[in-house]
């Protein structure tokens, strides 16, 4: 274990370290975040149009009328139906930030480029009529929620870079001291923003005069296929929890910096269940692996599922340094906050601790992953329910009002509980023997 931990210090973390200060995927991350807000509010009026009760769907038509859950459901497209526009400005306004230039300008050039690159037509079939016509002028709203997600990162990163160059270059419109700043802005954005727009203008009539047409369906056959077969696969789950946590053990923020690559696939996945769940609330879902699979039933009390740890130190500690630091941790833990215990036990760079704090996610991702799979538990329905939300709770919500969440997130709470035991007992043990040695230690000096 030794040669282990000398591994990650020496060879990993210095990888890890730059991974997570890479400008490009921290400003995904953020970019990415911006869209949470819109996204659970969204999902607050999904749960409220499908909640499970016999008999709500006729009370609420013979009080609001027949058409109640569509209109109920408008600001579910008005947040989820946006995501790629979101996106698309948050990520160039943060990567913007970190060059210290113009944010709000990249951003608005974000926006414009994305919609640049995106053909105005949709398919429609009229009624009584069996073949789809394409009908023009129209933005397609599907292109701008998650399917639009990788186009909008890639187009905010690369006219975030065209802009920042050459402002950095000064070739940039300069006014008068007296000007006010605003307007200054505006015009030192003017020669880049042309820049950047005229790039993505030839890029898309070049991918017109290809098989491909747009840059959404390139990047759609050529990158987002691959990575969702790979991100909804339980290999691929396994992977990347397992990378979480190893770096979380040498002290990174696993779950930032495999995330700023994966919540992508990950939301472009839940979007995939909410659409499903949305049409059809009692039909088949098509993803297991999304956002919520992991936040909801593999990290109960934070990663390392150590909700289960924090329990044991609590209830069944002997060494008055676990049972403190459980008493602290108790509160956090429900909802999902593990840094006290990750650093305050530790469990970083501790040879003990490391080993259930890596694997009791592994083997939960398998386990709720077959029960998914095989039809005993609901898969998540693409409600985007908080990550702070306590066990049981966010169950319950995130399965679209299935009981049978709930019970998987306490067969995985036992089956946690399980894992860490025998290494807390372990470590508890130690802690007592230092504690009594210092105790004793400090009764000499005294006589």
């Amino acid at each position: 274990m030794g040669g282990f931990i000398s591994f990650m210090e020496n060879r990993m973390m210095p990888i890890a370290g730059k991974m997570a200060e890479q400008k490009h995927l921290q400003a995904i991350r953020d970019g990415i975040i911006l869209t949470l807000p819109l996204l659970i509010i969204g999902s607050l009026f999904l749960i409220i149009g499908f909640i499970p009760i016999p008999g709500y769907d006729e009370f609420m038509s013979g009080v609001f009328g027949e058409k109640w859950r569509t209109k109920l459901l408008y600001p579910v497209g008005a947040t989820f139906d946006i995501m790629g526009l979101i996106v698309s400005f948050g990520v160039a306004y943060r990567l913007a930030e970190k060059y210290k230039v113009d944010p709000l300008s990249a951003g608005a050039i974000s926006v414009a480029s994305f919609l640049l690159a995106t053909p105005y037509k949709v398919m429609f079939t009229p009624e009584g009529m069996s073949a789809a016509q394409e009908v023009g002028g129209v933005i397609p709203v599907t292109l701008m929620g998650s399917q639009g997600l990788f186009v909008a990162m890639i187009l905010a990163i690369l006219g975030t870079e065209i802009y920042r160059k050459i402002i950095q270059m000064k070739i940039v419109i300069s006014m008068p001291p007296g000007v006010p700043p605003a307007v200054s802005r505006s015009f030192v954005a003017l020669i880049p923003a042309g820049a950047v727009l005229i790039v993505v203008w030839l890029i898309r009539i070049l991918l017109e005069n290809t098989s491909f047409e747009s840059i959404h369906n390139i990047v759609k056959d050529l990158l987002v296929g691959p990575l969702s077969v790979v991100g909804s696969s339980l290999i691929g789950a396994i992977i990347c929890v397992l990378l979480i946590h190893i770096l979380w053990a040498v002290g990174l923020h696993g779950a930032a910096i495999v995330g700023g690559i994966m919540s992508p696939i990950w939301l472009t996945l839940m979007d995939q269940n909410r659409a499903a769940f949305q049409a059809n609330p009692n039909g088949e879902l098509p993803n297991v692996v999304t956002t919520q699979f992991f936040d909801m039933w593999i990290y109960a009390g934070g990663s390392g599922a150590t909700l289960a740890l924090v329990v044991l130190m609590v209830f069944m500690a002997r060494s008055k340094q676990m049972k403190n630091i459980g008493r602290l941790s108790i509160g956090p833990g429900l909802f999902n906050i593990n840094e006290p215990v990750i650093f305050g036990m530790p469990i970083v760079m501790n040879p003990l601790l490391i080993i259930p704090f890596v694997f009791t996610p592994v083997i939960l991702v398998i386990i709720s992953y077959f029960a998914m799979s095989l039809g005993w538990v609901a898969k998540p329905s693409g409600v985007s329910v908080p990550w702070t939300t306590p066990l049981f709770v966010s169950g319950y919500l995130a399965t679209g009002g299935k009981v049978s969440g709930m019970v998987l997130q306490a067969v995985n709470f036992l089956i946690s509980l399980a894992i860490y035991y025998p290494f807390f007992r372990l470590w508890d043990k130690q802690k007592v023997s230092e504690e009594k040695a210092g105790t004793a230690s400090d009764t000499a000096v005294t006589m």
